[in-house]
């Protein structure tokens, strides 16, 4: 196999060459795979070998040992592990001479290809002696090439490697790489290098960072390095500062006060963009991090403790400063920018913001003089600027100071939609916006809200993205002003929108017909359309309902045009509107309720022909069924005659396991029509149920699917009540085996962690489900045999209170009461009787939880204790 000849043949611009070059090293890969890497290492440590050869093997080794897919790289990470111990270490030898090549690409590929390899082996306790190797490359200092791609090589293990691996020597690789990151350093790639490295492995070097000497060399390097007249390495040293702010806040107080508050004010006003960006990045940490202490501190105060944490207020101590500069910012657009560009200007906008939420009221009197001074500015980048400063403060001063300003600049900022320049009109849309979400009632409905609606749907004709800004501040408009702000009637009669409504839904399904969803502003028009019709009073209901049929006609259109779709971009385009018509439908349906019944067979043979339609379009798929599932809660038992033609539909997307999204929606489905139907779901559970239990069975299936499916088994039983007797043997064997999944050793597996939560709220939701349904039918006596071990089961989830969420607390101490109710008295109420029942039930209770919560445990301690008094074994 001649790998450079292959490799060459698949960079070619012929297809038939490049074609049949990369079918020859996907059989290589898979039909040899040991001479298929060392043979691609060779290729890469062969200095002969042109540059962009070398690159494309190294690429390819990467590419054999890593993948995306959790799956895949599992598979490729045992296929390399099976390698002969000398084939492996044959490659790793090639991949390391590699550092030291003169041609800087080949170093760079073969860190990134030594980082592949570290990722499998270094958890697994292989190659111990990697990081050793690469530190005694970074020490040639008479090879400044092999220094970099070394550095380069840490820095990219240290990014996809569990720092806990690599804590052991975070000591030795801090020191290399900080001695690479110093000022002293003569070459500047080495800097940027060690720079990038350090940035990779702050997270584990925890323990210097505590060490005030060790921290102060640090941060010393550090910000040396944002003097630096390499442009590059200025930029890489604000990103470490941006970084260390982010995990070290706590302990920043002394180098702001000595350093980094006028570094990061002089990085701002850098002339290079890319310093400046990383320096206003900066203060957006800080803010972040202060919103957060802030909150912090208010859940401490609540409950009368200490916050954890506390707050050196750096915002706000910086404010004068800071603010001034980040407002000239804002003046620094790129005309020709593309509107997902992320740019100074707005990363300063973004970070105004911010600190409008941390100072408050102080932003104000800082802000309004500079919005004044350049609203009405003949410079258009100033005009803009004004906007966005003013739209950037809307969220943090309080509400009253603010109505007042709005109420004053409201005129004004109206009639910069009709401005001359595209980005100033965009800003206004996006600052009304705000305005709706944020100071919604400064709009008084005298004065204010008939000329922000009339100037949104006016520019409803305009450039798509200020379209979408002005949905958006549709969207706002409606959820403020909409039934959501009737406090006193949760379906008032009418509401200060109502006299808008039909106009407003008339302009937007205009809107909605544009030809193509540039900046998505006809998702946008529909999303808008959903939120006005969701939000709509009774009054409106009636053009709510022709909304709706105005919808299913262009559903059914679409339905009609399935087969004269021709490529990929005609059909990404109807999936893109057919999932749009769905939300609109859903928003609709939910509103109307049961007064969709009089198109409800129209509604539901379209909906039935799209999902017939979207077989290899999962998205659609998935939004055509939420769609069924609104209207069956819509119709409840009315529902049923449509059962027949949906049921398969149903079962399909229930044993759907490649698309678990899907199967989820299914599965939730099924509780839908359980809830629903009630008794008259019966004659379906067979084989709903069967198709449930192929799915926990699945050996493809998303784990997160199944704590949904648990659950359902609740709905099932409380519908159907002692005709879940069938099943009831294999559904509690499913739910013991499950319960039996046990919490990781390892605390900080986050994800397994809330997995196995998210299991045992299904298991639990199961129980509460088929006891509260064979109470209901008068055959709670079946339960007995499985009473113990379902009582076990909420022991297991008592005696690990670390890492239990507050929803499993109280729907397993919800339990505890329905079973106290169903058995009042004999073998299950003794064991209720228990001490550990009444500490859990008194966890409950505590004041650290909400008030569901302790509603829930007090009720469960209620029922228990009165049993017991009945019983003659009174409890406390």
């Amino acid at each position: 196999m001649n790998v450079g000849e292959l490799l060459t043949n698949s960079l070619s611009p012929d297809h038939g060459t490049r074609q049949a070059a990369e079918h020859a090293l996907e059989a290589a890969a898979r039909d040899n795979y040991p001479m298929y890497m060392t043979s691609l290492s060779s290729e890469l440590a062969t200095d002969a070998t042109p540059a962009h050869i070398r690159s494309a093997s190294g690429l390819a080794l990467k590419n054999a040992l890593v993948a995306r897919e959790a799956q895949r790289a599992m598979e490729y990470a045992e296929r390399w592990t099976a390698l002969p111990a000398d084939a492996r270490d044959q490659v790793k030898s090639k991949v390391l001479m590699t550092l030291s090549s003169s041609e800087p690409r080949a170093g760079t590929v073969a860190a990134q290809v030594i980082a592949a390899i570290a990722s499998i082996e270094l958890p697994r306790g292989m190659w111990p002696d990697l990081i050793a190797q690469l530190l005694a490359a970074i020490g040639d200092v008479n090879n400044p090439r092999q220094r970099q791609a070394a550095l380069q090589a840490i820095g990219f293990t240290c990014e996809v490697v569990d720092p806990a691996v690599l804590s052991a020597q975070s000591n030795e690789i801090l020191t290399a790489v900080i001695q690479g990151a110093r000022k002293e350093e003569t070459s500047p790639e080495v800097q940027l290098a060690a720079l990038h490295a350090l940035l990779n492995s702050l997270e584990f070097v925890r323990s210097n960072f505590e060490r005030e000497g060790e921290r102060n060399f640090i941060m010393q390097v550090v910000c040396e390095a944002t003097q630096s007249a390499h442009v590059p390495v200025k930029v890489a040293a604000f990103e470490n500062l941006v970084r260390i702010m982010q995990l070290y806040y706590d302990k920043m107080r002394f180098y702001m006060e000595q350093a980094l508050f006028g570094l990061t004010i002089l990085g701002m006003r850098d002339s290079e963009p890319n310093v400046a960006l990383q320096a206003v990045e900066f203060w957006s940490t800080v803010c972040d991090e202060e919103i957060e202490l802030a909150l912090e501190a208010a859940d401490a105060l609540e409950f009368n403790e200490e916050p954890a944490h506390v707050s050196h207020h750096f915002a706000r101590v910086a404010l004068p400063e800071i603010a001034p500069v980040l407002m000239e910012l804002l003046a620094l657009q790129d005309e020709d920018s593309d509107e997902d560009d992320w740019d100074t200007a707005k990363a300063a906008g973004t970070c105004l913001g911010l600190l409008a939420q941390v100072v408050g009221d102080q932003i104000v009197s800082l802000a309004v003089p500079f919005v004044e001074g350049n609203i009405k500015s003949p410079d258009w980048r100033r005009r803009e600027a004004a906007l966005m400063c003013f739209g950037s403060i809307m969220d943090g001063p309080d509400s009253k100071l603010l109505m007042t300003l709005v109420t004053q600049a409201l005129p004004t900022v109206m009639e910069s939609l009709h401005d001359p320049s595209t980005a100033v009109k965009d800003t206004t849309a996006w600052t009304l916006g705000r305005i709706c979400e944020f100071v919604y009632d400064a709009i008084t409905p005298e004065m204010h809200l008939g000329p922000i609606i009339q100037a949104l749907l006016g520019a409803l004709q305009d450039q798509p993205r200020i379209v979408t800004h002005c949905c958006w501040a549709l969207i706002n408009l409606a959820e403020r002003k909409g039934i959501l702000a009737s406090l006193d009637d949760i379906d008032p009669p009418t509401t200060s929108l109502s006299p808008y409504f039909e106009t407003i839904v008339t302009q937007l399904m205009q809107a909605t017909d544009r030809n193509n969803n540039e900046s998505n502003s006809r998702t946008s028009a529909y999303e808008a359309l959903a939120s006005v019709v969701a939000n709509s009073a009774t009054d409106c209901l009636p053009q709510a309902s022709t909304v709706l049929v105005h919808i299913i006609e262009r559903q059914e259109a679409l339905n009609g045009m399935v087969q004269q779709l021709v490529g990929l971009d005609d059909r990404n385009n109807w999936a893109e509107l057919q999932s749009n018509l769905c939300s609109v439908i859903i928003a609709s349906v939910r509103r109307l309720q049961a007064g969709i019944a009089p198109i409800g067979d129209r509604l539901m043979t379209s909906l039935l022909t799209l999902i017939q339609n979207s077989a290899k379009q999962p998205t659609v798929l998935e939004d055509a069924f939420v769609a069924v599932g609104t209207v069956i809660v819509a119709l409840e038992g009315e529902f049923e005659k449509y059962m027949e033609a949906f049921l398969p539909f149903l079962v399909e997307g229930l044993r759907n396991h490649e698309e678990h999204q899907l199967c989820t929606i299914s599965v939730g489905i099924v509780g839908d029509v359980c809830r629903s139907l009630g008794e008259k779901a019966t004659k379906y559970c067979e084989t709903l149920i069967a198709a449930l239990f192929e799915d926990l069975q699945s050996p493809v299936l998303h784990r997160n699917v199944k704590p949904h499916i648990l659950s359902c088994f609740g709905d099932i039983a409380m519908a159907i009540g002692p005709a879940f007797e069938p099943y009831l043997a294999t559904a509690m064997a499913v739910l013991q085996q499950a319960s039996m999944v046990q919490n990781p050793a390892d605390t900080a597996d986050y994800e397994m962690i809330e997995y196995v939560n998210d299991l045992r709220e299904g298991i639990t939701e199961a129980y509460v489900g088929i006891v509260s349904g064979f109470r209901a039918g008068g055959k709670v006596d079946v339960l007995l045999p499985y009473m113990e071990y379902t009582i076990s089961f909420i022991g297991l989830v008592a005696s690990e209170g670390v890492d239990r969420s507050e929803s499993l607390l109280r729907g397993s101490i919800g339990l505890l009461g329905d079973i106290a109710t169903a058995f009042p008295q004999g073998p299950v109420m003794a064991k209720l009787q228990q001490q550990w029942v009444l500490d859990y039930i008194k966890v409950g209770r505590s004041r650290g939880n909400g008030s569901e919560t302790r509603k829930t445990a007090n009720w469960a301690r209620d029922v228990i204790k009165k049993s017991a008094s009945a019983a003659g074994t009174p409890i406390m």
